[in-house]
């Protein structure tokens, strides 16, 4: 994580929790996506897109190994992720189970 050496005019906290209210300010996914493209360069891009593409595959408790096979994304972020399905602060969770309610709600208005 990218540490300052100088006082910056706001405080770290404050501007986490501005960013975390603009992303739930969003009112659809092409407006999401659209931010993220305007606030990621396409590395940082690939790099969240990697990390929340293995979370269904270790939630189904598929092998890493298998895991980077599929998905072509390496066992060290394989892993990373994993540690904070496990040991984090429950937003993968949160997120994936959020995610797979509205799969289901869509599924069923198709049907």
């Amino acid at each position: 994580m990218k540490r300052r050496s100088l006082d910056p005019e706001t405080p770290a906290e404050s501007a986490e929790q501005s960013l975390c209210l603009a992303l739930l300010s969003l009112k659809d996914e092409s407006e999401m996506e659209a931010f993220l493209r305007d606030l990621c360069t396409p590395a940082e891009l690939e790099v969240l897109v990697d990390r929340w593409r293995v979370v269904p595959f270790l939630l189904e408790g598929v092998a890493y190994r298998e895991i980077h096979e599929r998905t072509a994304v390496s066992i060290t972020t394989i892993g990373r992720v994993a540690r904070f399905l496990n040991q984090g602060n429950g937003g993968y969770l949160a997120a994936a189970a959020r995610a797979s309610r509205r799969r289901a709600t869509a599924k069923r208005a198709r049907a």
